[in-house]
């Protein structure tokens, strides 16, 4: 190969060193008007083409450099006429040049000054000019030959409103010119793939595609003719391309055109032909890639018809989706082997079509789908990348169009098509249909629509075949399971009725769902449950809750205490003690008792038996101190046992400081300020005592074992605690003991045992400027803190 290439350059220099050498006589010749010599010179230039050792490529750039010097020969036989030179005896002369193919090139570089001499008509010339090019049959040679012939004649043909027009019928002459060049030059380009062995077929191919273009020019020169008007496309150009095409029986040639006319001619010549035009595609070669060339015309007409909105009636008067959705069925019979990529790319650009032509047709793009999953019928899922691509292009057309999933939602055969796309590509489609629900705020308001939704999206929300996917990244699993998430949250209904089928919907779905993903759903969906409940509420002076009543709060918190149980099943207990605590805050808010103590007593369950971590102890308890403090439902007796629990799994906590924030923390259970039930200093004081108590015990610890005494900022803590409690008026919390707690922060810090800690320190000054600014405040308050010495 690397020889060849070599070869190939020597004899491109050669040629070019002969072709500049001969140049320079002919333009001494012409300078000199020796019209002899400068004949005799050009014919030798042009002997250089007549090689055929070098490939298309090479080819080309000797003949730029041929074509260059012929644009000058032109030049001075157009003087030679201004000088009085007969044209006639020119163009006579020349046709005695020695070899053919110079011959030829002279003939129509004087043929062109013929014509625009206008001593004879351009058809007459342009008829001699095509016929005698048929002297040359080799391809490559032919080829150029001809596009040189197509080039110094596309500004002289015969077109309306030319200067060069004739009689009647003149702009036919023209086409007929076009059109007879173009069948030659496609029967040179198909021949040159069955010249030489098979071996070589592959390079012949690459220099096929190299040519093609020198044969297309010719569709363009046509679409630029005038005089082409809709009549003469349908009854003599479009049916004599098509007839080539089909007839050179080859498939690069056959794509190439079919793509060529599409792209030349004006969408409205398509329409209006649009029979003749498919009625060619299933007699194509089945090896021509139909489904690109059939696609982009689709697409082309697509384009139009979103345009203009004027356009449109005339898609309605050719019958554009019926002709094309029979076209793809027949092409699709016609191709048995085609791949399914093949099939779903021209659905899907037939869907594209339909939306843009269509749009209130929604059982057009519904039976796109349906004859989309017909041909796909027997696949079984399909894995191959190209395919599934093109289905979620295919899904996602309508979502686009409509910006709104629930027309997706009435098409039947939209879910059928998304059952052959695999697990991962599943997955793909999902997310896109819940980020076009978001980012067009779709409201889904009923039940049925929820659960047909949950059909589209199940590949997110259950494992295809049951079986977990542990490859999947972590971080992509997660925003898949919050996009589900977002979406539960916005499910939503006025009805109660309604909403509570809703919840009921999505609960059988995401309970499927699997350990993995319970987490992130279960959440969502308990707070939409808790949305139904308040929703209750709000109208519960109109319509009171009784037995006779379909849906009440404590049928909603049954539903939720089923729900929460199965986290506590899938190693998630801190987030279920969550779920339960806002249940239980709910339930107080609806008056019903027994209900919140269930869910307390399941959230203490939890805290007992699953979380063991100290950390998310601390946070558990917390939250449950939080909780019960906010709780103005329970009974005496029963605030007691909570009361209780609370407290002592404060002081069982692992860490005294733990144990000590957590003790003074369940101070607020006992004085709550709107609550005069729930105010009992002495249970108060005997909280603050108890922190009291275990923060020097962790002091005498941090002594012992470090030989300091650490820091006194759980005494600073505990004192802040006091002052509030003494600031809401508790009377057990008296000036004395906050006197002798500031006095033994003090003796703590000035101690020869203690920790620096500039933090202690800023948290004390800040307390004792709070003391400060409360006394000078005047009044009551004022009073209170007078005899607080600091």
């Amino acid at each position: 190969m690397l020889d060849g290439t070599e070869d190939e350059e020597k004899f491109l220099a050669s040629g070019i060193a002969g072709l500049q050498q001969n140049s320079f006589y002919m333009h001494r010749a012409l300078d000199s008007n020796n019209l002899k010599d400068a004949l005799k010179y050009s014919a030798q230039m042009l002997s250089e083409l007549r090689t055929s050792k070098l490939s298309p490529h090479k080819y080309y750039e000797l003949y730029m450099r041929a074509f260059d010097q012929l644009r000058k020969l032109e030049m001075f036989f157009e003087e030679e006429t201004r000088r009085g030179c007969s044209i006639i005896d020119l163009y006579e002369l020349v046709q005695h040049a020695g070899n053919t193919l110079p011959r030829l090139y002279l003939l129509c570089t004087i043929g062109s000054v013929y014509i625009k001499s206008k001593e004879a008509p351009a058809k007459d010339v342009l008829k001699d000019l095509v016929e005698m090019c048929r002297g040359i049959q080799n391809p490559v040679r032919g080829l150029f030959l001809r596009s040189y012939l197509s080039q110094v004649s596309r500004d002289k043909l015969p077109d309306i409103g030319s200067e060069y027009e004739g009689d009647a019928d003149t702009v036919v002459d023209a086409v007929e010119f076009v059109l007879q060049n173009f069948t030659e030059m496609n029967k040179l380009w198909v021949r040159m793939q069955h010249q030489g062995p098979a071996r070589g077929m592959e390079k012949r191919e690459k220099e096929r595609n190299e040519l093609r273009d020198l044969v297309g020019k010719n569709l363009h020169v046509l679409s630029q003719i005038e005089g082409v008007d809709l009549d003469m496309y349908k009854d003599v150009v479009l049916p004599r391309v098509l007839e080539q095409v089909v007839n050179c029986k080859d498939m690069l040639a056959q794509f190439y055109l079919m793509d060529c006319i599409i792209q030349v001619f004006p969408d409205e010549y398509h329409l209006q032909t649009l029979d003749v035009l498919l009625g060619a595609y299933p007699q194509l070669q089945p090896s021509v890639d139909i489904k690109t060339v059939l696609s982009q015309l689709m697409d082309r007409l697509s384009n139009y018809a979103a345009s203009s909105a004027e356009v449109l009636p005339e898609f309605l008067q050719v019958e554009a989706f019926s002709k094309l959705s029979n076209a793809i069925g027949k092409v699709i019979e016609a191709q048995p082997d085609m791949p399914t990529f093949g099939v779903v790319t021209l659905y899907s650009s037939l869907l594209k079509f339909t939306l843009h032509v269509h749009p209130d047709r929604l059982d057009y793009a519904d039976q796109v789908l349906g004859a989309c999953v017909e041909k796909l019928s027997g696949k079984g899922k399909i894995a191959d990348n190209k395919a599934t691509k093109q289905i979620v292009a295919l899904l996602s057309a309508p979502l686009e169009k409509y910006n709104d999933v629930m027309t997706a939602l009435k098409l039947s055969n939209y879910p059928r098509v998304l059952e052959y796309l695999d697990v991962p590509t599943n997955k793909v489609m999902a997310t896109v249909i819940i980020q076009s629900i978001m980012k067009n705020g779709t409201q889904i308001s009923t039940s049925d629509e929820v659960e047909a939704l949950f059909e589209l999206v199940k590949g997110l929300i259950k494992d295809s075949d049951g079986i977990l996917n542990d490859e999947a990244d972590e971080d992509d699993f997660k925003e898949e399971q919050n996009s589900v998430a977002r979406l539960i949250q916005m499910l939503y209904n006025d009805d109660p009725e309604e909403f509570l089928k809703i919840i009921d919907t999505v609960r059988k779905h995401i309970l499927t769902g699997g350990p993995k993903r319970l987490p992130f759903t279960v959440p969502p969906l308990v707070f939409s449950s808790l949305k139904l409940v308040r929703q209750l509420q709000g109208g519960q002076n109109e319509n009171p809750f009784g037995d006779d009543v379909l849906i009440t709060p404590k049928k909603i918190f049954q539903l939720l205490n089923q729900t929460i149980e199965t986290l506590a099943g899938v190693q998630a207990p801190e987030l279920a003690l969550q779920l339960y605590l806002q249940c239980a805050e709910a339930a107080n808010d609806s008056d019903l008792e027994p209900v919140a103590y269930e869910f307390f007593t399941q959230a203490y369950i939890l805290y007992e038996e699953e979380i063991s971590d100290s950390r998310a102890q601390i946070t558990a308890l917390h939250l449950i101190i939080g909780t019960l403090q906010r709780m103005h439902i329970f009974s005496v007796e029963n605030r007691d046992t909570l009361t209780h629990k609370a407290t002592g799994y404060s002081a069982k906590l692992l860490k005294k400081p733990d144990q000590c924030r957590a003790v003074y923390a369940c101070s607020h259970l006992f004085w709550i300020d709107d609550r005069d039930n729930m105010k009992n200093g002495e249970r108060v004081l005997l909280c603050l005592k108890r922190a009291l108590r275990i923060a020097n015990a962790a002091q005498q610890m941090s002594n012992a074992a470090r030989g300091s005494t650490g820091s006194v900022v759980l005494f600073i803590e505990i004192l802040n605690k006091y002052l509030y409690f003494f600031e809401k008026g508790t009377p057990e919390v008296t000036v004395a003991s906050i006197q002798s707690l500031i006095e033994l922060i003090m003796n703590e810090m000035q101690s020869e045992c203690a920790t620096a800690d500039p933090a202690a320190d800023a948290f004390l000054a800040s307390t004792m400027r709070y003391i400060h600014f409360q006394k000078q405040k005047g009044g009551t308050v004022g009073e209170k803190y007078e005899s607080i010495k600091v």
